[in-house]
């Protein structure tokens, strides 16, 4: 099967972006080359998080290897997260709202009956437990970093320190 890169239903302002951000990383660890420039590597990594493109597929379409694939994709997520705030920086925010929205519903992801830590009893499917704060209008404050789905939303509270 020949696979290659396609249309992406995503802004070309979230691309720019990416790229600026990829960019700037490199400049600042002071990086001498990369197999894909970053806005190559900016579409790589969005086309897996938008569309969930295996490594293979991706490898494929990008003519580079799977651990080429996994650490371009790797370096684009850091990136965005350093861009995310703490949980104090949240809890700053949200002092100033009248109420927020803690939610803790696992996401749901593609295991087997062999990854048992990441199937969740109550919601009786496979995903992993992320904590995530709102405000009323649905604006999105502070997301935790992910915990296997079995991790009950009490204990996951507890371990992000809110």
């Amino acid at each position: 099967m020949l696979v290659h890169p396609s249309s992406i239903d995503l802004s070309s302002r979230t691309l720019r972006f990416l790229t600026g951000q990829l960019a700037a990383r490199r400049q600042e660890i002071g990086t001498r080359w990369r197999r894909l420039p970053a806005a190559r590597q900016a579409l790589l990594a969005l086309a897996h998080l938008r569309c969930g493109d295996t490594y293979a597929q991706l490898a494929a379409g990008f003519g580079i290897g799977i651990t080429t694939v996994y650490r371009h994709i790797r370096e684009a997520v850091e990136a965005l997260a350093a861009l995310a705030p703490s949980l104090a920086e949240a809890m700053k925010t949200i002092r100033t709202k009248a109420f927020v929205i803690l939610d803790g519903t696992p996401l749901p992801i593609d295991r087997i009956a062999a990854d048992t830590p990441y199937y969740s009893g109550k919601h009786k499917r496979h995903g992993m437990n992320v904590q995530v704060l709102t405000d009323p209008f649905g604006r999105l404050l502070w997301t935790s970093p992910a915990l296997p789905g079995s991790t009950h939303d009490l204990t996951a509270t507890r371990q992000h320190g809110s």
